[in-house]
This record gives structure tokens, C-alpha cells and sequence, in this order.
């Protein structure tokens, strides 16, 4: 019932979106600016951030000027980059200042690594003192890393402090906080000593010490550790957010999880992309310019089309054996396709269990065994279903060496393909490339050379050539 509900609350809130999205352009097109106003007064800002990015590009701004500063601000942070470009061209100084400036930093520094270089130094100087130096020690730090996309608004405290006194203190701080449900614990050197649940702060009597009450097995990151470790960190032991902390082990920001669930999302769909050999870059693929899109695809095409000329090749060079026994030729497609995407099912696990480090404790060569043992499997089921469908084929003439040469063929190449495909990424991985994007073009492109080589070898055997 449950799953039920859910699915009916995310339709609903799809036809939701799609309303305030239609209405939005109809009262903009027809200039009702004080109706446009109003109906987006409550809706959610997600909502009216996606509403907004499919606005033409003319109405994007006027639709964005309509909203009050403060909802502005989370609108704006919601936005995709590029329309939040095209926003801060439009803006004039003022109204960049009132967005830009009121942002979490990990959110402005987020903006600013997809700006022009003039536009982030013009917007900096405008920055007060605090927002500048939060900005500039994010920026700091290398890309994709703990300390890029931390938030240094946290909330902590003395150790010696009491419940009573933290409690007192923590309404203000909350204010410049983007997050409160976890107080850490310092020392007189900001080195993080421990940390406090918010309900622990409630449960316990007002005049404890902290000290008492926090715990000090803490989970955190250091700043240049990796974000997707980071996402793993977040989602293995099901926190809220992480401290991170410099060499020293001085506090000096948290990774929330909604920055964990935007990194999630970012890693799957390159991973995803990846494994067709695509690029996106960060950006919505189906918002780039079809120019771009296919700039991106070109590169490994050209690459694919090159490398598989050797295929092309090996057949030309067995024309002895197909001038002799035609037939032969029409088996190619069959056994090299289901080398491919044997070998791609591989590989695709493979990522997989290397992206989520679920193959960690089986080692590389256990996960190659298991993957090839699989490979074999399905090619002696494969194999067989082949060699009979063969034999029976009018073209054949119930050749018998011709089916177990079709049949023996398919069970080499499917144990072969599952061992490339399960072993590329680990090598790559190895070389500091990218599994993903290094392993979907060669495993084709090396199932389809050893397929073929495979299969003639075999026909000379079995046919006497």
C-alpha cells in the first residue's frame, strides 16, 4: 500500500509540476506579470526552478524577478548551471549580489566552477569579507574532493560547555548553519574531539557537560579525500552529513546529504554515459547543443570505426575457406554480437561492483574466475542451443562439422569475452583510466577481432582446411 501511496504522490506532483509550468508561460505570454506572481507563491522551489529552465530563454528572467529575495536565493540554487549563467548575465550588480551572495558557499562554489574566470573575480570582489574568505577556502581545495563540496556553516562547540549553555547559544548559530541535527565537539586547538546529536542535546539533563555526552567515535573525512568516497562514507553509515577535517584533524566544514545525493546522481550518469563511450560533462546531454552532442560522440566513433577495420581484415584474409564453405559467413554476425554482449554484461557488473567497492573483498582474481566459470556456462548453453539450430538450417545440409564448429566457436568466445570484460576495467582502473569509459569501446572491439579469430580457427580445424 505504501509503494502505492508513493507512486500516487510523485504523479500527482508531476502534474503539478506540469501546470505550474503551463500556466507559467501563459500568464507571461500574455503579460500578466501580478498573476504570474501569485501563482507561484506556494509552490515549492524545486518545482518553480524546474518550471523555469523550460521557459524560452527570453522569459527565464522576467519569470526568476517575480520571486521575493528569499525564495530566490533556494530557487536560483535548484536551477541548472547553464540557465544559472544565463541568469547572471541578465542580472544587473545588485541583483547578482542578493543571489549570489546569500547562497551556501558549497552551492556558490558550485557556480563558480562553471563560470568564466572574469565574470567569478568581478562577482568575488563584490562579495563581503566572510562570504569572499568561506568562498576563496573552498575554491582552495581540488575538484571533486571532500573540501570542494563541504559547507563551512556547521555548528560547534567547547567541549566544557553544558546542555543548558549550548542550547542558549545554538538558536543564533542555527541561523548561519545549513545544518544543526549534529553539534561537534572541540578543543581549545578546533581539533574535533567528538560529536553531539540534537537529540542527544534534549534527552540529556541541561546541566551536562559535553564532554559527558558526545561520542567519540567519529566517522570523518579528511579534505582531500575523493567525493565519492565521501557518498559511500555518507551512505554506509546512513548519516545526514560528515565532518572534514584538514591535516591538523581541525574541523573545518561538513559534506550534507543532499550534496552526496547531487554526487550520486552526477557518478551514474557518467558511469552510465561512460559505457557507451559518451562524455557529458556535467551537463544536461539533452539541453547541449546538438552541435556539441555530437562533437562528443565523434571522437570515440572514429576511434571504434578505426579498430574495428581489423574484423574487417581477418575475414578478408579467409577467403580461401568462404569461397569453399559460403555458408560460413552467416554465422559471423550471430557469434561476434553474442561475444559482445557477453562480454558487455561483464564488464557492466564489474564497473558496477568497482563503483560501489562490492569488490573489494572478493579480490580481482576471484571476481575474473567467477565471471569466466559464468561466461562458460553460458556458452555451452548458448553453444548447444546454436549447434542444433544449426544443423538443422537447409543452408547447412546437416553439416555436422559445421554445427559443432559453430557450436564449439560460441562456447570459446562467450568464456574469452566474460574474461575481457571482467578484466579490462580492473586494468584500466590499475592505469588511473577511466573503467567506464575505457572498457565499453575495447570489449567490443576486442570481442569482435578474438570472435572472429576464433571462429576461422576453429572451421579449419573442424573442416580440414
Amino acid at each position: 500500500m505504501s509503494d502505492n501511496k508513493t507512486i500516487e504522490q510523485n504523479d500527482s506532483r508531476h502534474e503539478l509540476r506540469e501546470l505550474v509550468h503551463s500556466q507559467l508561460e501563459l500568464l507571461l505570454a500574455q503579460n500578466n506579470l501580478e498573476g504570474a506572481k501569485t501563482l507561484l507563491i506556494p509552490v515549492q522551489p524545486v518545482d518553480i526552478a524546474e518550471a523555469i529552465e523550460y521557459l524560452p530563454d527570453s522569459e527565464q528572467a522576467i519569470a526568476f524577478r517575480l520571486l521575493d529575495k528569499n525564495k530566490a536565493i533556494y530557487v536560483y540554487e535548484h536551477l541548472e548551471t547553464t540557465v544559472q549563467q544565463a541568469l547572471i548575465e541578465d542580472f544587473k550588480r545588485q541583483e547578482v549580489l542578493d543571489i549570489v551572495g546569500n547562497m551556501s558557499p558549497d552551492d556558490r562554489v558550485q557556480l563558480f566552477d562553471e563560470l568564466p574566470s572574469e565574470v567569478v573575480s568581478r562577482i568575488l570582489a563584490e562579495l563581503s569579507p566572510e562570504e569572499r574568505q568561506a568562498t576563496n577556502l573552498l575554491l582552495g581545495y581540488e575538484e571533486d574532493t571532500a573540501g570542494r563540496i563541504m559547507t563551512p556553516e556547521y555548528v560547534a562547540f567547547p567541549s566544557n560547555l553544558t546542555i543548558g549553555e549550548v542550547l542558549s547559544q545554538l538558536r543564533a548559530k542555527a541561523k548561519v548553519s545549513e545544518l544543526i541535527y549534529y553539534i561537534y565537539v572541540l578543543d581549545d586547538a578546533s581539533h574535533l574531539v567528538g560529536v553531539v546529536s540534537l537529540r542527544d542535546l534534549v534527552i540529556n539533563p541541561q546541566d551536562s557537560i559535553l564532554e559527558e555526552i558526545m561520542s567519540k567515535d567519529i566517522v570523518y573525512v579528511k579534505t582531500n579525500l575523493d567525493q565519492e568516497e565521501v557518498a559511500r562514507l555518507i551512505q554506509r553509515y546512513d548519516f545526514l552529513a560528515i565532518p572534514v577535517v584538514d591535516r591538523e584533524l581541525r574541523l573545518v566544514g561538513v559534506v550534507t546529504v543532499d550534496d552526496v545525493i547531487d554526487i550520486i546522481q552526477a557518478e551514474a550518469t557518467e558511469d552510465i554515459y561512460a559505457l557507451s563511450a559518451l562524455s557529458a560533462d556535467g551537463d544536461n546531454y539533452f539541453q547541449m547543443n546538438i552541435f556539441a552532442v555530437a562533437k562528443k560522440r565523434v571522437t570515440w566513433l572514429l576511434v571504434l570505426l578505426v579498430t574495428n577495420s581489423f574484423t574487417g581484415t581477418i575475414i578478408g584474409a579467409q577467403e580461401d575457406i568462404l569461397a569453399e564453405v559460403t555458408v560460413l559467413a552467416a554465422f559471423i554476425p550471430l557469434l561476434i554480437d553474442s561475444g559482445g554482449n557477453i562480454g558487455t554484461q561483464s564488464s557492466t557488473v564489474v564497473i558496477r561492483g568497482i563503483s560501489t567497492d562490492e569488490v573489494r573483498d572478493l579480490g580481482v582474481g576471484k571476481v575474473i574466475y567467477r565471471e569466466g566459470v559464468a561466461g562458460l556456462i553460458l556458452g555451452v548453453v548458448l553453444g548447444l542451443i546454436t549447434m542444433v539450430w544449426a544443423y538443422l538450417l537447409p543452408q547447412t545440409e546437416k553439416n555436422v562439422n559445421i554445427s559443432f564448429t559453430v557450436g564449439v566457436s560460441l562456447i570459446c568466445i562467450s568464456f574469452l569475452a566474460s574474461i575481457a570484460g571482467s578484466a579490462l576495467p580492473f586494468l584500466f582502473k590499475r592505469l588511473g583510466l577511466d573503467p567506464a569509459l575505457m572498457s565499453g569501446p575495447f570489449i567490443t572491439t576486442a570481442v569482435d577481432v578474438l570472435g572472429v579469430l576464433i571462429y576461422f580457427n576453429v572451421a579449419r580445424v573442424m573442416l580440414g582446411f
